[in-house]
């Protein structure tokens, strides 16, 4: 079991007559991802707590006054990896996928699959089903994409990067998503933090990844390859990056960088903490099923 301890420290200046903001940093809740303990400073009052029924993503939206806004959030999360033979995965046929899964199989607003099908037909359709299908995905994408940051904006797409050839990590994402989905493997956006990822790509930060459907279950894939994902504390999911932006800001709002740190902390009985490391087994923080 890894424990992971992570904080956000969010500033904004809102101007008048003030702004609604929703804010999506906590931690998730999920079968094998336990949040220890954790806590939620706010600047200004009128919060209000909300779980998206459909995605379970932690929100928290709140009406701000002019004046400064500051949010602090911090968690400690025990992580009980699910893992896996990767060669034991496979894909499902359509007709066996949970109803709660279907949605992934689609195009969205930043993952074009239908353009890219042709394309993902030809470079991958024949090859053996299954995790290793998805791995080569994985791999290509690395390969056709160079991470730069600051190399792309909020409206980028997948086929915009493919274009490119250069993103940040929410762009390998969603390349990687909209290929997996043009080949009718459920796929979906997540995000998290980058720990391990290398100093020189600058301070820590959020972190997009991607989580594919394989035997009933949901494993972590990272196609940037910046972070380690036995480290990636899940915070949300979606279809892409236009369902779990860690703030959306309606309103006159001046924002500051995000400040974010995370490192793995030792458990509760004293024993040192467990180093998140890149294992060749799949991971999963999913319990099966949706």
């Amino acid at each position: 079991m890894t424990r992971l301890h992570y904080a956000v420290d969010l500033s904004y200046q809102i101007d008048a007559p003030g702004a609604d903001c929703v804010f999506n940093v906590q931690a998730a809740h999920t079968p094998q991802q336990l949040v220890v303990s954790e806590r939620l400073n706010l600047s200004q009052p009128r919060a209000l707590g909300w779980v998206d029924p459909q995605l379970r993503n932690r929100l928290l939206r709140l009406q701000a006054l002019p004046g400064l806004l500051r949010l602090q959030y911090e968690a400690t999360v025990d992580i009980a990896h699910h893992r896996a033979v990767p060669a034991s995965l496979h894909e499902l046929p359509i007709a066996e996928l949970p109803g709660p899964v279907l949605p992934y199989l689609y195009p969205s607003r930043y993952c074009e699959s239908d353009r890219l099908h042709a394309m993902a037909v030809a470079q991958f359709g024949r090859l053996w089903q299954g995790h290793a299908r998805v791995l080569a995905i994985q791999d290509w994408v690395r390969q056709r994409v160079r991470f730069a940051s600051n190399s792309s904006v909020g409206t980028t797409t997948a086929c915009d990067t493919l274009a490119s050839g250069v993103g940040v990590c929410r762009d390998f994402a969603h390349v990687m998503i909209a290929l997996c989905r043009a080949l009718n493997i459920p796929a979906r956006f997540a995000t998290g933090l980058d720990y391990g990822a290398d100093p020189a790509l600058g301070p820590p930060d959020f972190h997009a990844y991607v989580e594919v459907y394989l035997s009933h279950r949901w494993y972590l894939f990272d196609p940037s390859g910046t972070a380690i994902p036995m480290g990636l504390v899940r915070i949300g999911t979606g279809r892409d990056a236009a369902d779990v932006a860690f703030a959306t800001l309606f309103g006159p709002v001046r924002s500051q960088a995000p400040v974010v740190s995370i490192q793995s902390v030792a458990g509760s009985d004293g024993r040192p903490a467990e180093l998140p490391w890149h294992t060749p087994e799949a991971l999963s923080t999913d319990a099966g099923q949706a």
